[in-house]
């Protein structure tokens, strides 16, 4: 996976958006100059999972403008968890110019950039992958059904483990959330050996869905007591995926 990664940040396209992202962040300081470089904020936007949002801006405009230490801001109403995580990122509201001065505007993002495009690359070949790969990263952070509720890609594992039918989707959230604690136990995925048969159970079920072959993708997420060496389960746990 190291190996994939270095791969990937090498490619000549990565490595050259990165390293404009690199030269240049420092000197955005404001709002305004974030929003006008397209470079660096496309750059962000897929870094931090948001690269379908990148046209946009007038969203993203308001949820840098407002931050997040007010509870009422736009971001923190929003049930998409992505647009808090990016005006945490880029916390002009907060610390004006020095927002970008921080390691989590830098590092942090040419880091998450790497993993979103290795993640998309992988997603072209098998969007289970993907899938799977995205769960696996965010999976310490799951703490309740409506977690998984209020993020697409965790939805829609979820939806195709638990079996959630289509004519429960996008009804009352109470009610999936009901759904989802009946069949399965979020606790579950703080324990590596169930989060990785769980993660083979999806491997598995979204293959046989879509017609795919399972065999390359199971060895990565199966337990231990499936032949997968511990020691590649706990990289790919470390592992940063998505935003």
């Amino acid at each position: 996976m190291d190996q994939t990664l270095e791969r990937t940040a090498n490619d000549p396209m990565t490595k050259r958006e990165t390293e404009y992202y690199e030269e240049n962040i420092r000197n955005i300081k404001s709002i305004e100059d974030f929003l006008e470089d397209d470079r660096i904020y496309n750059y962000a936007m897929k870094a931090m999972g948001l690269e379908d949002m990148t046209y946009a801006k007038g969203m993203m405009r308001k949820a840098l403008k407002e931050g997040v230490s007010d509870p009422s801001s736009f971001s923190n109403q929003l049930v998409d968890t992505r647009f808090k995580e990016f005006a945490e990122t880029f916390d002009f509201a907060a610390f004006g110019e020095a927002a970008t001065a921080f390691d989590k505007a830098q590092t942090e993002i040419t880091e998450k950039y790497v993993q979103q495009t290795l993640e998309a690359t992988e997603g072209i070949e098998n969007n289970g992958v993907r899938l799977a790969l995205y769960f696996e990263r965010k999976a310490p952070e799951i703490n309740s059904a409506y977690d998984l509720l209020a993020d697409r890609a965790l939805y829609e594992v979820v939806k195709t483990v638990a079996g959630i039918p289509d004519s429960m989707v996008g009804t009352d959230v109470d009610r999936q959330a009901a759904y989802i604690n009946k069949k399965l136990k979020v606790e579950d995925f703080k324990e590596p050996e169930k989060l990785a048969k769980f993660m083979e159970k999806f491997i598995h079920l979204y293959d046989a869905i879509n017609g795919l072959n399972t065999s390359p993708t199971i060895q990565l997420f199966a337990p231990s007591s499936f032949g997968i060496n511990p020691d590649t389960l706990e990289q790919v746990n470390s592992i940063k995926f998505g935003g």
